[in-house]
C-alpha cells in the first residue's frame, strides 16, 4: 500500500530536493526516508520556523521512479542534474554528485553544496548521503520554494501531522484529504518552479553534515 512521507524542510537551496530541469528528485539528506520510500508513495516538505514557513507546503514530489547513484550518474537523462559550481544558480546546487569506478572502490564527491569550502571531499557528508544508495526521482511533483502554499490546518489535523523533527510516514489512506487538496487545488502547477528556493541566494554555500552548519 503506498505510503506518504512528510518532514519539515529545515534548508532550501534547491539541493534536497532539487526541482530543475523538469524532474524532482532526493539525491541526498534523509537517507532513512530515501531507503524505505517506493514508487507510488508521496514525500511532502512541510516549512518550518528556520524558513518562516511553518504550516506551508515547500514540496509535493509523487515517486515515480529510483536510481542507485551510478544509475543517477551515468543515466543522460539526469546529466543536467550534475553539479557545476562556476555556472548558474540552479547548476551550482546539482545533486547528481556520487559516482564511482566500480562497486568495490570508495564513492567519489563532485565539487557541490555537501563538498569542503574549497571543494574537496567531504568525507563525513559522503558517508551521511550514501548510506542509503537509492535517489528518488519523480516527475509528477508540486514545487513551491519560497511561494510555500499554506496548507489548511484541518488537513494536517485529519492525518495526524505535526512538525517536529525526523519524517514521519502515513499510510495513503491517511493523507487522501492532503493529497487531493494539493493534487486539485495546484493541478496547472505540477511540474514547474512556482517559486525560487528560499536559499536560491545562497547557491553557492557549503553545507557540513557535522557541524551543522552552512559556510559561504
Amino acid at each position: 500500500m503506498a505510503k506518504v512521507y512528510i518532514y519539515v524542510v529545515a534548508r532550501d537551496f534547491g539541493f534536497a530536493p532539487n526541482p530543475f530541469h523538469g524532474i524532482c528528485t532526493l539525491a541526498t539528506c534523509k537517507a532513512d526516508l530515501r531507503s524505505t520510500a517506493q514508487v507510488g508513495d508521496w514525500v511532502i516538505g512541510m516549512g518550518g520556523a528556520r524558513l518562516k514557513a511553518t504550516g506551508r507546503c515547500v514540496f509535493a514530489m509523487k515517486v515515480t521512479e529510483t536510481a542507485t547513484y551510478d544509475e543517477y550518474w551515468e543515466n543522460p537523462a539526469y546529466r543536467a542534474k550534475r553539479p557545476s559550481r562556476n555556472g548558474s544558480r540552479k547548476t551550482a546546487v546539482g545533486d547528481n554528485i556520487y559516482h564511482r569506478a566500480s562497486e568495490t572502490e570508495p564513492w567519489l564527491q563532485e565539487d557541490s553544496h555537501h563538498s569542503q569550502p574549497d571543494g574537496s571531499q567531504d568525507a563525513y557528508n559522503t558517508r551521511s548521503d550514501t548510506k542509503t544508495n537509492k535517489v528518488l526521482i519523480s516527475r509528477h511533483f508540486l514545487y513551491f520554494g519560497c511561494a510555500a502554499v499554506e496548507v489548511p490546518a484541518e488537513l494536517l489535523d485529519a492525518a495526524g501531522y505535526e512538525n517536529g523533527r525526523g519524517h514521519r510516514v502515513f499510510q495513503r489512506s491517511e493523507c487522501d484529504l492532503l493529497v487531493s487538496w494539493l493534487s486539485n487545488e495546484f493541478r496547472d502547477d505540477f511540474n514547474m518552479i512556482v517559486g525560487d528556493p528560499f536559499d536560491f541566494n545562497r547557491s553557492s554555500a557549503r553545507y557540513s553534515y557535522r557541524t551543522d552548519k552552512v559556510t559561504p
